[in-house]
Protein backbone atom coordinates (compact mmCIF):
# COMPACT_ATOMS: atom_id res chain seq x y z
CA UNK A 1 0.00 0.00 0.00
CA UNK A 2 2.79 2.40 0.05
CA UNK A 3 4.81 3.85 -2.74
CA UNK A 4 2.38 6.25 -3.89
CA UNK A 5 3.55 10.08 -2.18
CA UNK A 6 6.02 10.24 -4.71
CA UNK A 7 7.77 13.10 -7.00
CA UNK A 8 6.84 14.35 -9.92
CA UNK A 9 10.67 14.07 -11.96
CA UNK A 10 10.02 15.63 -14.65
CA UNK A 11 8.33 18.77 -13.08
CA UNK A 12 10.50 18.91 -10.41
CA UNK A 13 13.95 21.55 -11.00
CA UNK A 14 17.59 19.64 -10.71
CA UNK A 15 18.78 21.15 -7.73
CA UNK A 16 15.28 20.23 -6.08
CA UNK A 17 15.70 16.16 -7.34
CA UNK A 18 19.47 16.35 -5.78
CA UNK A 19 18.43 17.59 -2.92
CA UNK A 20 15.17 15.00 -2.54
CA UNK A 21 17.94 12.39 -3.44
CA UNK A 22 20.02 13.10 -0.22
CA UNK A 23 16.74 12.97 1.89
CA UNK A 24 16.60 9.66 0.68
CA UNK A 25 20.17 8.32 0.86
CA UNK A 26 20.00 9.54 4.50
CA UNK A 27 17.08 7.43 5.46
CA UNK A 28 18.63 4.70 3.67
CA UNK A 29 21.62 4.95 5.81
CA UNK A 30 19.97 5.23 9.07
CA UNK A 31 18.08 1.63 8.16
CA UNK A 32 21.26 0.87 7.34
CA UNK A 33 23.19 1.79 10.56
CA UNK A 34 19.95 1.24 12.96
CA UNK A 35 18.85 -1.99 11.37
CA UNK A 36 21.10 -3.74 8.37
CA UNK A 37 20.38 -4.81 5.66
CA UNK A 38 17.12 -5.96 6.48
CA UNK A 39 16.04 -2.44 7.47
CA UNK A 40 16.87 -0.88 4.23
CA UNK A 41 15.03 -3.39 2.64
CA UNK A 42 12.07 -1.05 3.87
CA UNK A 43 13.05 2.00 2.44
CA UNK A 44 9.75 3.54 0.58
CA UNK A 45 9.28 6.73 -0.67
CA UNK A 46 6.22 7.82 1.72
CA UNK A 47 8.60 8.20 4.79
CA UNK A 48 10.95 10.00 2.71
CA UNK A 49 8.55 12.65 2.49
CA UNK A 50 7.61 12.96 5.96
CA UNK A 51 11.51 13.05 7.08
CA UNK A 52 11.35 15.95 4.69
CA UNK A 53 8.40 17.15 6.00
CA UNK A 54 9.12 17.39 9.83
CA UNK A 55 12.57 18.60 8.67
CA UNK A 56 10.81 21.41 6.85
CA UNK A 57 8.76 22.18 9.34
CA UNK A 58 11.32 21.81 12.46
CA UNK A 59 14.60 22.88 10.48
CA UNK A 60 16.43 20.84 13.18
CA UNK A 61 20.68 20.63 12.68
CA UNK A 62 21.59 18.19 9.81
CA UNK A 63 24.53 16.74 8.74
CA UNK A 64 25.65 16.55 5.37
CA UNK A 65 28.18 13.94 3.61
CA UNK A 66 28.83 11.87 1.02
CA UNK A 67 29.49 8.05 0.83
CA UNK A 68 29.13 5.22 -1.43
CA UNK A 69 26.51 2.23 -1.64
CA UNK A 70 25.43 -0.63 -3.59
CA UNK A 71 23.18 1.27 -5.74
CA UNK A 72 26.19 3.76 -6.36
CA UNK A 73 28.98 2.24 -6.08
CA UNK A 74 31.24 4.51 -8.14
CA UNK A 75 30.40 7.91 -7.46
CA UNK A 76 29.61 9.45 -4.11
CA UNK A 77 26.18 11.19 -3.21
CA UNK A 78 24.98 13.48 -1.05
CA UNK A 79 23.23 12.46 2.12
CA UNK A 80 21.38 14.18 5.02
CA UNK A 81 20.73 12.79 8.35
CA UNK A 82 18.95 14.58 11.14
CA UNK A 83 16.16 12.75 13.61
CA UNK A 84 13.50 12.90 11.44
CA UNK A 85 15.09 10.65 9.36
CA UNK A 86 15.88 8.64 12.28
CA UNK A 87 12.56 8.96 13.10
CA UNK A 88 10.97 7.64 9.59
CA UNK A 89 13.46 4.96 9.81
CA UNK A 90 12.06 3.42 12.94
CA UNK A 91 8.75 3.95 11.07
CA UNK A 92 9.73 2.45 7.96
CA UNK A 93 10.44 -0.75 9.74
CA UNK A 94 7.50 -0.74 12.28
CA UNK A 95 5.17 -0.36 9.28
CA UNK A 96 7.15 -2.91 7.15
CA UNK A 97 6.46 -5.64 9.78
CA UNK A 98 2.98 -5.04 10.61
CA UNK A 99 2.15 -5.21 6.52
CA UNK A 100 4.33 -8.59 6.07
CA UNK A 101 2.15 -10.15 9.06
CA UNK A 102 -1.07 -8.52 7.71
CA UNK A 103 -0.37 -10.04 3.93
CA UNK A 104 0.97 -13.43 6.01
CA UNK A 105 -2.81 -13.61 7.40
CA UNK A 106 -4.62 -12.87 4.45
CA UNK A 107 -2.79 -13.96 1.32
CA UNK A 108 -0.77 -17.31 3.51
CA UNK A 109 1.98 -15.32 1.88
CA UNK A 110 5.23 -17.52 3.19
CA UNK A 111 7.39 -14.96 1.60
CA UNK A 112 6.01 -12.09 3.70
CA UNK A 113 6.09 -14.26 6.81
CA UNK A 114 9.93 -15.07 6.93
CA UNK A 115 10.45 -11.25 5.98
CA UNK A 116 8.25 -10.49 8.78
CA UNK A 117 10.34 -13.06 11.09
CA UNK A 118 13.49 -11.35 10.10
CA UNK A 119 11.81 -7.98 11.06
CA UNK A 120 10.94 -9.12 14.38
CA UNK A 121 13.70 -7.80 16.88
CA UNK A 122 14.08 -5.04 14.80
CA UNK A 123 10.38 -3.87 15.16
CA UNK A 124 10.40 -4.74 18.89
CA UNK A 125 12.98 -1.71 19.72
CA UNK A 126 10.41 0.31 17.70
CA UNK A 127 7.33 -0.44 19.78
CA UNK A 128 9.73 -0.22 22.88
CA UNK A 129 10.81 3.45 21.59
CA UNK A 130 7.54 4.32 20.52
CA UNK A 131 4.65 2.27 22.92
CA UNK A 132 1.76 4.50 22.61
CA UNK A 133 2.77 5.01 18.92
CA UNK A 134 3.09 1.87 17.80
CA UNK A 135 -0.16 0.66 19.99
CA UNK A 136 -2.42 3.12 17.95
CA UNK A 137 -0.94 1.82 14.93
CA UNK A 138 -1.58 -2.10 15.36
CA UNK A 139 -5.48 -1.09 16.83
CA UNK A 140 -6.14 0.26 13.43
CA UNK A 141 -4.56 -2.23 11.62
CA UNK A 142 -6.28 -4.64 13.52
CA UNK A 143 -9.75 -2.90 12.93
CA UNK A 144 -8.87 -2.51 9.10
CA UNK A 145 -8.77 -6.03 8.81
CA UNK A 146 -11.45 -6.75 10.51
CA UNK A 147 -13.63 -4.82 7.89
CA UNK A 148 -11.76 -6.20 5.01
CA UNK A 149 -12.36 -9.35 6.29
CA UNK A 150 -16.15 -8.44 6.70
CA UNK A 151 -16.55 -7.53 3.38
CA UNK A 152 -17.00 -3.66 4.68
CA UNK A 153 -18.40 -1.42 1.49
CA UNK A 154 -18.30 1.69 2.93
CA UNK A 155 -14.81 3.37 1.74
CA UNK A 156 -15.27 5.59 4.13
CA UNK A 157 -14.81 3.46 7.46
CA UNK A 158 -11.54 1.58 5.77
CA UNK A 159 -9.53 4.33 4.55
CA UNK A 160 -9.97 6.31 7.81
CA UNK A 161 -8.53 3.44 9.39
CA UNK A 162 -5.77 3.79 7.55
CA UNK A 163 -6.12 7.64 7.70
CA UNK A 164 -5.38 7.08 11.26
CA UNK A 165 -2.48 5.27 11.18
CA UNK A 166 -1.21 7.91 8.94
CA UNK A 167 -2.09 10.65 11.38
CA UNK A 168 0.45 8.52 14.07
CA UNK A 169 2.76 8.96 11.91
CA UNK A 170 2.69 12.30 11.24
CA UNK A 171 2.34 13.38 14.87
CA UNK A 172 6.46 13.87 15.91
CA UNK A 173 5.48 15.66 18.79
CA UNK A 174 2.47 17.48 20.31
CA UNK A 175 3.10 21.08 19.89
CA UNK A 176 1.07 24.20 18.25
CA UNK A 177 2.02 22.37 14.41
CA UNK A 178 -0.39 18.75 15.89
CA UNK A 179 -3.75 19.34 14.73
CA UNK A 180 -2.45 19.80 11.18
CA UNK A 181 0.01 17.34 11.01
CA UNK A 182 -2.47 14.86 12.30
CA UNK A 183 -5.19 16.07 9.60
CA UNK A 184 -2.09 16.28 6.58
CA UNK A 185 -1.63 12.28 7.54
CA UNK A 186 -5.42 11.49 7.75
CA UNK A 187 -5.72 12.71 4.49
CA UNK A 188 -2.95 11.40 2.87
CA UNK A 189 -3.54 8.42 4.27
CA UNK A 190 -7.18 7.71 3.15
CA UNK A 191 -6.06 8.88 -0.18
CA UNK A 192 -3.22 6.32 -0.50
CA UNK A 193 -5.61 3.60 0.92
CA UNK A 194 -8.39 4.75 -1.80
CA UNK A 195 -6.33 5.45 -4.55
CA UNK A 196 -4.43 1.80 -3.92
CA UNK A 197 -7.94 0.01 -3.90
CA UNK A 198 -8.46 1.83 -8.02
CA UNK A 199 -5.14 0.57 -8.99
CA UNK A 200 -6.00 -2.92 -7.51
CA UNK A 201 -9.46 -3.31 -8.46
CA UNK A 202 -9.61 -5.50 -11.77
CA UNK A 203 -7.34 -7.56 -10.43
CA UNK A 204 -9.02 -8.44 -7.08
CA UNK A 205 -12.34 -8.42 -8.95
CA UNK A 206 -10.73 -11.34 -11.05
CA UNK A 207 -9.67 -13.26 -8.11
CA UNK A 208 -12.27 -12.55 -5.84
CA UNK A 209 -10.48 -10.44 -3.26
CA UNK A 210 -11.55 -7.86 -0.92
CA UNK A 211 -11.47 -4.17 -2.52
CA UNK A 212 -13.11 -1.39 -0.86
CA UNK A 213 -14.33 0.22 -3.88
CA UNK A 214 -16.47 -2.57 -4.53
CA UNK A 215 -19.46 -1.18 -3.20
CA UNK A 216 -19.00 2.16 -5.14
CA UNK A 217 -16.98 0.62 -8.38
CA UNK A 218 -13.92 2.05 -10.14
CA UNK A 219 -15.23 4.66 -12.19
CA UNK A 220 -12.85 7.24 -12.93
CA UNK A 221 -14.19 10.35 -12.56
CA UNK A 222 -15.71 9.33 -9.10
CA UNK A 223 -12.82 7.76 -7.81
CA UNK A 224 -10.57 11.36 -9.12
CA UNK A 225 -13.78 13.10 -7.25
CA UNK A 226 -13.28 11.43 -4.21
CA UNK A 227 -9.10 11.74 -4.52
CA UNK A 228 -9.71 15.42 -5.17
CA UNK A 229 -11.67 16.48 -2.29
CA UNK A 230 -9.70 13.97 0.33
CA UNK A 231 -5.97 15.68 -0.77
CA UNK A 232 -7.91 19.19 -1.34
CA UNK A 233 -8.09 18.59 2.64
CA UNK A 234 -4.28 17.52 2.79
CA UNK A 235 -3.29 20.13 1.44
CA UNK A 236 -5.32 22.58 2.85
CA UNK A 237 -3.64 21.59 6.31
CA UNK A 238 -0.53 21.56 4.91
CA UNK A 239 -0.72 25.40 3.64
CA UNK A 240 -1.48 26.20 7.67
CA UNK A 241 2.31 24.84 8.12
CA UNK A 242 5.04 27.89 8.45
CA UNK A 243 7.36 25.72 6.03
CA UNK A 244 9.93 27.89 3.33
CA UNK A 245 12.64 24.64 3.78
CA UNK A 246 11.61 21.87 1.10
CA UNK A 247 8.69 24.33 0.39
CA UNK A 248 9.25 23.50 -3.44
CA UNK A 249 9.80 19.83 -2.93
CA UNK A 250 6.67 19.03 -0.56
CA UNK A 251 4.31 20.86 -2.96
CA UNK A 252 5.91 19.27 -6.12
CA UNK A 253 5.18 16.00 -3.90
CA UNK A 254 1.45 16.95 -2.62
CA UNK A 255 0.35 18.80 -6.01
CA UNK A 256 1.81 16.66 -8.52
CA UNK A 257 3.89 13.30 -7.24
CA UNK A 258 0.93 11.60 -5.58
CA UNK A 259 -1.59 11.90 -8.98
CA UNK A 260 1.03 9.48 -10.85
CA UNK A 261 -0.74 6.54 -9.61
CA UNK A 262 -3.89 7.52 -10.90
CA UNK A 263 -2.93 8.91 -14.20
CA UNK A 264 -1.18 5.66 -14.53
CA UNK A 265 -3.44 3.31 -12.92
CA UNK A 266 -0.61 1.54 -10.79
CA UNK A 267 1.87 0.95 -8.04
CA UNK A 268 4.61 2.67 -8.93
CA UNK A 269 7.61 0.53 -8.00
CA UNK A 270 10.25 0.90 -5.75
CA UNK A 271 13.16 1.89 -7.83
CA UNK A 272 15.85 2.41 -5.78
CA UNK A 273 17.69 3.58 -8.91
CA UNK A 274 15.75 6.27 -9.45
CA UNK A 275 17.08 8.55 -6.52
Amino acid sequence: MFGYVIINKPEMKLKDFDLYRSYYCGLCRDLKESFGFKGQLTLNYDLTFLAILLDGLYEDNTTISECRCIVHPFSKHATRRNEYTDYAADMNVLLTYYQCLDDWKDEKNRKKKRFAKSLKSRAKKVMDKYPEKAKNIEKELKALAEYENAGEENIDLTSGCFGRIMSELFLFKKDEWQQYLEAMGFFLGKYVYILDAYCDYESDMQKGSFNALKGIGNDRDTIKEILTITMSECTRNYEMLPIVENNDILQNILYSGVWTGFDIGSVPKRDRQQV
